[in-house]
């Protein structure tokens, strides 16, 4: 898996690769704004993960999740901040997005 320093190198590199999808959370589900649809944990697979850490700057901590839609169709990112800028989720969502978490 490629390291990268910033959040946008990250995200365009993945876009190059097929990630194009951009993901949301929304407290039980990933949804995608741009075409209306939402998946469920049990919808998705999570196959990478990013994280950044904000050396400086606390506001710069994010995780980027690279998510894959289980029928195949939608392959895109989900940018999440942590500490104390994380998004409120169900506990469903957060034993998904934990499992990846390094």
């Amino acid at each position: 898996m490629p390291t990268f320093d910033t959040v946008t190198d990250t995200l365009n590199d993945l876009k190059k690769r097929g990630y194009t999808t951009d993901f949301n959370l929304a407290f039980d589900k990933v949804k995608c704004t741009a075409i209306g649809k939402c998946l469920s944990p049990a919808e998705f697979e999570i196959t990478a993960q990013y994280r950044f850490e904000g050396e400086s700057n606390p506001s710069d901590e994010a995780v980027i999740y690279t998510i894959v839609s289980k029928d195949g169709i939608m392959k895109g990112t989900l940018v999440s901040a942590y500490g104390m800028y994380s998004e409120k989720i169900n506990e469903e969502m957060i034993r998904k997005l934990s499992v990846h978490h390094a």
